[in-house]
């Protein structure tokens, strides 16, 4: 049987090496993208390869688009040399950065920055990636459960991210036909180091997230890690253009 690829951007630390590990374990071969970890980048490369599975790691600006045309082709080459395949299955579009900031305080260098790594970049690197995914893949986009609740500082990411979900409708719809089913996933608060790692590091913000989730804490990676591997399992092919959070019961 065909062993599963996987396309995660920003694999290197936080959700995105947490699901990429989650993966090689379910039995899916990686391709990880990093900004700038190369060292952390190839050590989770180097941990999936210790038990078994295979994973290559590529640089990758999410917020340069000019890029994407010759990220698909060292993609293309990737999947033929390493994987002697054509297409891979899974693009999890999870990379990203946190930036707060107040509604009134949001610079237009902050706005464009969060626009162009958590939207126009997904957006036409999905599009660029288009030819390379199987027909029978999925592609599962990362929103956040910002978009259901607010919590102050973050209206220019969250912005972001409900466009994000907008976008995962359309795409479920347009590429049906080649049976590529898309859903969004939107972690509640985890305890990384994204933003500052202000939900981690910060003890009261902690408690108070804690104080208002149903299970009693805050998440961790292996939290989503987890939710991102059973949704690209076997078991989740029937579903389909859904908002799917994963919070633990935030603010219910």
């Amino acid at each position: 049987m065909t062993r599963k690829i996987a396309l995660i951007t920003g694999a290197s630390r936080g959700l995105g090496r947490n699901a990429a590990l989650h993966l090689a374990a379910a039995g899916v071969d990686i391709i990880g993208t990093y900004r700038s970890q190369a060292d952390e980048a190839h050590a989770v490369a180097a941990e999936i390869e210790q038990h078994g599975g295979r994973a290559v790691m590529l640089p990758l600006d999410v917020a340069d688009s000019a890029g994407f045309a010759a990220f698909a082709e060292q993609i293309r080459a990737t999947l033929g040399e390493t994987f002697g395949r054509q297409h891979f299955d899974f693009l999890v579009n999870n990379a990203g950065i946190g930036l707060y900031a107040s509604f009134a305080e949001t610079s237009e260098e902050m706005f464009d920055q969060l626009m162009n790594i958590q939207l126009k970049g997904p957006f036409f690197l999905t599009q660029k990636l288009l030819p390379l995914i199987a027909d029978g893949g999925r592609i599962l986009n990362v929103s956040s459960g910002l978009t259901r609740f607010s919590l102050p500082g973050y209206a220019a990411y969250a912005t972001m991210k409900g466009a994000m979900e907008t976008l995962t409708k359309y795409q479920a719809r347009e590429l049906g036909a080649r049976g590529i089913a898309v859903n969004i996933l939107a972690p509640g608060a985890i305890e990384t180091d994204f933003g500052g790692g202000r939900v981690r590091d910060d003890a009261q913000l902690n408690q108070q997230i804690a104080a208002n989730t149903a299970l009693g804490r805050v998440g961790l990676p292996d939290d989503i890690g987890a939710v991102i591997a059973a949704l690209l399992s076997e078991g989740g092919r029937w579903i389909n253009g859904q908002r799917v959070e994963a919070s633990g019961g935030m603010f219910l």
